[in-house]
């Protein structure tokens, strides 16, 4: 089971991101705050969930959630300032279309950079740990995941309806045959 939140009394935002580890596209990342009500048992990582699954849950996720967000850094970006950076900055993107504004930011992963002067936590695992992560994991994951289905259908060739733009041996064929479309990161 999920923990609902480290302070009760602290309005606390998890932040997530998907396809840092792509080969093409945009990276995304989401921002959800939750009640500290919030009950979901189907809730999980991204990554321990079906397709079908992360679907099912992302419409409860927004109906129930106190606010979310979405950010986006493009492939441009990224090969202008590292997918580190890049997912800090889709981060920060996503927290910066927030209605409310959280007092404590639950990050995934073990870096982040500060984002104005709200304090972090770093949570190794966060999306396995705490429901706002897990809720930023399912939402960035699915945006981001849509995404790549609108560019396979102008890039069919690299499998992206399968893929998802992570260098699977099919996608690597491909960019060996046809070459590196426009979406793909070059860094």
């Amino acid at each position: 089971m999920l923990l609902p939140y480290v302070h009760k009394d602290l309005i606390e935002c998890g932040c997530d991101e998907a396809g840092r580890g792509c080969l093409a596209g945009a990276v995304y990342a989401a921002a959800v705050i939750l009640p500290t009500d919030f009950c979901c048992p189907e809730l999980n990582d991204s990554k321990k969930l079906t397709e079908k699954q992360r679907y099912a849950l992302r419409p409860y996720i927004e109906q129930h959630a106190l606010a979310f967000a979405i950010g986006v850094v493009s492939e441009s970006e990224i090969d202008e300032i590292n997918i580190l950076n890049a997912s800090f900055l889709a981060m920060h993107r996503a927290l910066d279309r927030l209605e409310n504004t959280p007092q404590l930011l639950l990050i995934d992963g073990n870096r982040f950079k500060q984002y104005q002067e709200i304090p972090h936590r770093c949570i190794i695992e966060g999306d396995a740990k705490f429901a706002s992560i897990a809720a930023a994991s399912v939402l960035a994951k699915t945006f981001r995941d849509e995404y790549m289905h609108k560019l396979h259908l102008k890039y069919p060739v690299y499998h992206w309806n399968k893929n998802k733009g992570y260098g699977t041996m099919k996608h690597r064929e491909a960019i060996m045959t046809f070459g590196a479309s426009p979406v793909h990161r070059t860094s």
